[in-house]
């Protein structure tokens, strides 16, 4: 109970932010998948790592003990990134595709360091119940 609680807490999140870009016209998949992805990844750059964990699809609950545990990877990545690169600047969206049969989309993300270097990492996401989520 207590983790589908925290899906609609994500879901109303998340549903609002990408709203608040959104032009009222229909957009596309991909696009909305891409932002999406943006937003979860800049949780995490920002420390709100319990969101960033929040934003992985998994279709059974997990134990809190093991939620624990993924958010502190998530806290000791972003260390490891402030070590070897001066930590993650910013998160852009580069581009991305969606497959809306089969309700999948991958998001291109860039990562920017401290140390001017920079990376393309690739999110799949997944949409679940209308909300995109990272699989």
């Amino acid at each position: 109970m207590r983790g589908m609680f925290r899906l609609v807490l994500l879901a109303a999140a998340v549903l609002s932010a990408v709203a608040s870009c959104s032009d009222g016209r229909g957009e596309d998949p991909a696009e909305v998948a891409g932002r999406t992805a943006c937003l979860y990844y800049e949780n995490l750059l920002h420390g709100r790592f319990a969101e960033y964990v929040d934003g992985f699809y998994r279709p059974d609950s997990i134990p809190d003990g093991y939620r624990a545990q993924l958010i502190d990877n998530a806290r000791m990545f972003m260390a490891q990134q402030n070590d070897e690169h001066h930590g993650i600047k910013s998160v852009s969206l580069g581009r991305a595709t969606a497959d809306t049969v089969r309700n999948v989309a991958h998001a291109f993300l860039m990562l920017s360091y401290g140390d001017s270097t920079k990376e393309e990492v690739v999110v799949p996401m997944v949409r679940v119940h209308g909300l995109w989520m990272m699989r």
